[in-house]
C-alpha cells in the first residue's frame, strides 16, 4: 500500500473534493429522511411518539452534521491533497462493483448460485488461486451455508430458479 505523498504522484480526487461530495450526498440522505418522517408524522400520540419521531430527528442530526462538514471543506485547508490515487480507486471498485452487482442478482438467481460465482471470481480473479482451490471452496462454502441455515436452522434463504429445479 502507497502512503499519502506517492499516491499524489499518479493523481486521483482531491480531499476537498471528496469530502463535499459526500457531504451533498449526506445533506440529500438527511433531508430525504425529514421530508418521509413528516409524512409519517413526527409529533407525540396518544401511543407515544409517532412513527417519524426519531427518524426526523436523527435526519436532523446527519443533514447538520452534514452542513457542517461543508462548512469545514470549503476554506480548503486540505487543497492540493490526493484523497488516494486512481490505481486505489479502481482496486476498491474491483470489490465493491462485484459486490454490488451479487446483491441485486441474489433475488433473480438466488443467493446460493450467485455466491458460488461471486466467491469463485475474487478468489481467481483476485487472489489467483488455483481451479480446484477456487471450485472447492466455491461449492463448499454455499453448501455449509445451505445446510446450516436451511437445514439445521430452518432459516430460509432467497432461492431462485435453479434451487427450485433441484427442490432445495
Amino acid at each position: 500500500m502507497t502512503d499519502h505523498s506517492q499516491a499524489g504522484a499518479s493523481g486521483g480526487p482531491s480531499h476537498r473534493s471528496v469530502e463535499l461530495t459526500v457531504a451533498a450526498l449526506m445533506i440529500v440522505f438527511g433531508a430525504v429522511v425529514v421530508f418521509g418522517s413528516l409524512q409519517v408524522g413526527v409529533g407525540w400520540g396518544v401511543e407515544g411518539p409517532r412513527a417519524g419521531f426519531f427518524p426526523f430527528y436523527i435526519g436532523l442530526i446527519i443533514t447538520a452534521a452534514s452542513v457542517f462538514n461543508v462548512v469545514q471543506a470549503l476554506p480548503g485547508s486540505s487543497r492540493g491533497r490526493v484523497f488516494a490515487s486512481w490505481a486505489q480507486l479502481r482496486q476498491v471498485l474491483s470489490v465493491v462493483i462485484p459486490t454490488g452487482i451479487y446483491v441485486f442478482v441474489i433475488p433473480v438467481v438466488g443467493i446460493y448460485l450467485s455466491s458460488m460465482v461471486l466467491i469463485g471470481l475474487f478468489m481467481r480473479w483476485l487472489g489467483r488461486y488455483s481451479w480446484p482451490l477456487v471450485l472447492a471452496i466455491a461449492i463448499g462454502v454455499p453448501l455449509v451455508f445451505y445446510f446450516m441455515f436451511e437445514r439445521w436452522f430452518l432459516v430460509p434463504l432467497p432461492k431462485g430458479p435453479i434451487e427450485d429445479w433441484l427442490h432445495l
